[in-house]
């Protein structure tokens, strides 16, 4: 699939999890995890203020080609979200994007999040054919630099970021895997 084209394909099969484009239907479980202020703040948006809104993101922000919603096999509830967000770094060789995600905190600590951003790495390198690819968190948010820890994502730098969602500024450390580094785990 060419970088920038349609989300053709119905989506992805772990061993716990399907990965799917995100459906309006699936407004209410994302305003059951959206609305959490565990999970937005520590990401950089502000918790969900209704299943409204949680349906307004998804047919803006996660209508992106590239964005999954992340399901539980046997139940189709969705419980997270996973994909590119289309925002491109030129700190090492492109095309690149950068991984971004989020996980119900009921789901917390089963790795859920690790299988689901390992498909997505892979869908990134073997069928966008991104070069690098980037994910960063901030310094309080450990759990997600774990995550990408486990993806075999490197630290590269440390940098203060906008905020924007939130209106602060934010010390953000930044990783990335190369197409080679992913290649030769």
């Amino acid at each position: 699939m060419a970088r920038g084209s349609e989300n053709l394909c119905v989506g992805f099969e772990t061993r716990r999890l399907l990965l799917r484009p995100f459906r309006e239907e699936d407004a209410a479980d994302l305003y059951e995890y959206g609305k959490d202020p565990r999970v937005g703040p520590s990401a950089g948006w502000p918790p969900h203020k209704s299943v409204e809104e949680s349906l307004e993101i998804i047919r803006t922000v996660f209508s992106s080609p590239h964005v999954f919603a992340v399901t539980e096999q046997r139940s189709g509830k969705v419980i997270g979200s996973v994909g590119f967000v289309g925002r491109h770094r030129t700190e090492l060789p492109g095309p690149d994007d950068e991984l971004g995600y989020a996980l119900h905190p009921g789901y917390w600590g089963h790795g859920l999040m690790t299988e689901a951003a390992e498909r997505i790495v892979r869908y990134g390198f073997e069928e966008l054919g991104l070069s690098t690819q980037w994910c960063g968190h901030y310094e309080t948010n450990r759990r997600s630099g774990r995550v990408m820890e486990k993806c075999g994502f490197r630290y590269r730098f440390t940098e203060l970021a906008d905020v924007c969602l939130l209106k602060e500024k934010r010390i953000q450390l930044l990783y990335a895997l190369t197409k080679e580094e992913w290649q030769a785990r």
